[in-house]
């Protein structure tokens, strides 16, 4: 509720209060954003090295209060805000600008302890060694979403309506006194909590020390074999409690490192730590291309916005939408689609192909990913409609407003949450279920950093198209006058990166190969654990 009541309305706030303009204002909003979802790489790695994930979290979220209590005070005190006289208003002065950038960051600095914790936090409280425990942790993320997006739906509902007609300072002030009591809720479960426990030091070193051993021994030859490299007894692995993860023929140029007579004075890599380290190069491939799905999330809180800003808000004689207001409606469809998926779609899929989560988390992501592209597709039609409605009626003023209803905007808002069900979600659980045991928060931060990644893209592509179409007589694409742009051609533009990002995407998915793992059970006898099933992602791999 406290991200989204900020992120959902800050465009409008940049330019109705700070007086910004149009590319600014965007730009602003997705460097915020890019940065609250850009430092979890930073909490996450003090939480899998140093702290543990609670005490992270608990540092963090002081930050987070103190963010919010500094950003109310931004919007609330007359001192920090321009002032305006006769309708007019001054520009915002270098200080006040400075504090409530500081207070906005301050925020994003406490999301990077929050954000790749908490979730990661309450999948340990499910005990993978307890069949049960297990077969509820697949729904654990279906549900962990879904209470996050009833705070979204409160913010984009209630507040942005709040701030809008009832002032900024109690639209600020709400969701600061909802987070301390989310926050006394949390900390009322703390004698219960299960905390996992850190098996290695610094979980993160082996990334380094795989790709630097494999270097070293770059003129050996590999075994034929994969049995001949270097990998301890099973034996260890019960003893440690650790989970050996087992041979993949991919990367095989990282496989030197378990070489077995590779080094004279240090022993090699486990089969293990070159595995791990494979997990994360595979990661990486899919998170690529999760990078242009992310920069389609981002035109809801931007673009979307000021495009409804310029249409038909009116709801009866008196009542105004507010244009943010639409944006609850991604959360309405989730909210209902998450029920459905978990309970319907997921035990019909499991009766046909045997996977216990229904379909394999890549052919989640592709479903989501396919819903996307339909939904930018739509976007892109509707905008050409409402430049036709603008020639029609020869609209030409920034502040006309254009006689076609906001409610044409409603189903690439329904549609973009209905693809969160399976790629927001989907990507959360992907990387923390594929993350090597010890990096799971790290793991998690490939979900966070993409949407960062997509937000700084977004700000990047919207500076750069403008900066090249608005030469000479040409229009701007996303100038400050919507209505005399050519928003249409930027929407077109997301159309084909979507498309080629889509197949890009398969391409991934083809390549991809699951984590294998052996696990403790009954005694110190051995299982391979069931993610080894899962080996064809999209139908595309044998």
């Amino acid at each position: 509720m406290a991200f989204y009541g900020i992120a959902s309305n800050l465009v409008n706030y940049l330019t109705t209060q700070l007086h910004e303009d149009t590319v600014s204002s965007v730009r602003n909003v997705n460097s915020w954003s890019g940065s609250v979802w850009i430092t979890p790489i930073l909490g996450a790695y003090i939480a899998d090295t140093y702290l543990g994930r609670f005490w992270t979290f608990t540092v963090s979220s002081l930050i987070y209060v103190m963010g919010m209590i500094m950003l109310t005070t931004a919007v609330s005190l007359k001192s920090l805000k321009p002032t305006c006289t006769n309708g007019i208003c001054n520009k915002a002065s270098t200080s006040q600008v400075a504090f409530f950038y500081i207070s906005l960051y301050t925020i994003a600095l406490g999301a990077g302890g929050t954000k790749p914790n908490i979730s990661t936090f309450g999948a340990d409280q499910f005990d993978d060694f307890n069949p049960h425990e297990k077969e509820l942790k697949v729904s654990f993320f279906n549900w962990w979403m879904f209470s996050s997006f009833l705070g979204a739906l409160f913010a984009t509902l209630g507040l942005v309506y709040i701030q809008e007609n009832l002032g900024w300072g109690l639209g600020y002030g709400v969701p600061t006194v909802g987070l301390l009591v989310s926050l006394v809720v949390f900390y009322l479960g703390t004698p219960i909590y299960r905390h996992k426990v850190r098996k290695t030091k610094s979980p993160a070193r082996d990334l380094i020390q795989v790709p630097v051993t494999a270097f070293k021994n770059r003129k050996l030859q590999l075994p034929q074999n994969p049995c001949q490299l270097h990998e301890h007894e099973p034996q260890y692995y019960i003893n440690s409690g650790k989970r050996q993860v087992h041979y993949t023929p991919i990367f095989r140029f990282l496989d030197k490192a378990a070489v077995k007579d590779g080094n004279s004075g240090r022993p090699p890599c486990t089969v293990t730590q070159v595995e791990g380290t494979k997990l994360v190069l595979g990661m990486m491939l899919i998170w690529l291309v999760t990078l242009v799905p992310s920069t389609i999330w981002a035109q809801i809180n931007t673009l979307f916005v000021k495009q409804g800003t310029t249409m038909d808000r009116s709801l009866g004689s008196s009542f105004q939408i507010p244009a943010a207001s639409l944006g609850s409606f991604v959360t309405l469809s989730m909210l209902i689609s998450v029920p459905m998926y978990d309970r319907y779609f997921v035990p019909f899929m499991r009766s046909k192909t045997g996977n216990p989560r229904g379909i394999t988390l890549l052919q989640r992501l592709g479903i989501g990913f396919v819903i996307q592209v339909i939904a930018i597709a739509i976007a892109y039609a509707v905008e050409v409609r409402r430049m036709h409605v603008i020639r029609v009626h020869q609209i030409t003023g920034p502040k006309q407003i254009v006689p076609m209803n906001i409610f044409w905007l409603l189903p690439q808002y329904v549609l973009l949450g209905i693809a969160d069900v399976f790629n927001a979600i989907g990507l959360l659980e992907f990387f923390y279920d594929q993350s090597p045991e010890d990096m799971q928060s790290l793991g998690t931060t490939f979900f966070t950093s993409g949407i960062g990644i997509g937000n700084f893209l977004n700000s990047f592509l919207v500076t750069m198209v403008d900066k090249l179409t608005d030469r000479g007589e040409h229009k701007s694409w996303i100038g400050d006058n919507l209505n005399d742009s050519h928003l249409d051609y930027y929407y077109g533009f997301l159309l084909v990166i979507s498309t080629l990002n889509l197949g890009a995407f398969i391409w991934a998915s083809s390549k991809y190969v699951y984590k294998r793992e052996t696990k403790e059970v009954n005694e110190g006898c051995i299982e391979m654990d069931s993610k080894a099933l899962e080996i064809s992602p999209l139908g595309l791999q044998v």
